[in-house]
């Protein structure tokens, strides 16, 4: 333990440093949409926004190689990508009920067969396993200061409506009765869900996103009464699912994405047969 507190100090270790401070930031927007997405149970939904955003990636990559757009960073790709495919997904689950999980899986799998494909037709040499597992370690200052902004706007817009929020995904039909556009609202979450998903892409990655949005929730709901503590709970719980994650991967030479996403899932069981058996007595 003593020796990476020297080494995020390190002046030479300044990825190390990055890496907690993304952490740090990005715990906040996953601790309050995770909370959304676990009460309204659309993970699915945010699985396939997640791999939607693969294909903003590669786009973004085929456009700075082959068209000279060296100002369409990757990560602005996975934000158009991200919004895009949230309204998408969210209009398809609101008026494509019978075909609702065929028309989410399509897109999800085009989203990221897309994406590769963009990228097979750049010329060059890319890591993405980056970005289909995250490496936090490979973040930059640009990356921290997407996060900042998009953080800002993801927990400004979420304090605005939080009520409006709370009411869509505990009791949507009495919200629309009661006069508030349920649409516009569930439209505006998804949205925010796709925003927070892009700040993890470089944490944990697309394929393993859904897992660090929704576990943190899940534990913080075995000891949470109210949602705003639910949400405390799941800030505090990615914190240290992200934290202890890098100091075992920096630890033992580990990829630092699937080593947060086992710590938290490992963690995730041994309290859900805890939980379990407390209640049963």
């Amino acid at each position: 333990m003593i020796d990476i507190f020297y080494a995020i100090f390190d002046p030479d270790n300044l990825f190390l440093k990055y890496a907690f401070i993304m952490g740090s930031l990005a715990s906040i927007s996953f601790g309050i949409i995770g909370t959304f997405v676990t009460i309204k149970k659309i993970g699915y939904l945010a699985g396939a926004i997640s791999h939607c955003v693969f294909g903003g990636i590669g786009l973004a990559l085929f456009l700075q190689v082959n068209a000279g757009l060296t100002w369409f960073d990757p990560m602005l790709g996975a934000v158009l990508a991200a919004i895009i495919a949230a309204v998408t997904v969210g209009l398809v689950s609101l008026h494509a009920k019978e075909r609702e999980d065929t028309i989410i899986g399509t897109l999800w799998a085009v989203g990221m067969a897309s994406g590769i494909l963009l990228i097979d037709k750049t010329p060059g040499y890319f890591n993405l396993s980056s970005y289909l597992f995250g490496d936090i370690l490979l973040i930059s200052g640009k990356d921290l200061l997407y996060v900042a902004c998009l953080d800002a706007l993801v927990l400004g817009v979420s304090i605005l409506f939080f009520n409006r929020f709370f009411s869509v995904c505990f009791d949507s039909e009495f919200t629309s009765l009661r006069g508030i556009n349920t649409t516009f609202f569930y439209l505006l979450l998804l949205i925010l869900t796709a925003l927070t998903i892009v700040l993890m892409v470089r944490i944990v990655g697309i394929v393993l996103v859904i897992a660090l949005l929704t576990i943190p929730s899940a534990i913080a709901s075995f000891y949470a009464k109210r949602l705003w503590q639910m949400m405390l709970y799941s800030i505090l719980l990615c914190t240290l699912f992200t934290w202890t994650g890098l100091y075992l991967s920096y630890s033992w030479s580990l990829s630092s994405g699937p080593t947060i996403i086992v710590l938290s899932g490992a963690v995730y069981l041994v309290l859900l047969v805890i939980h379990k058996l407390l209640k049963s007595y």
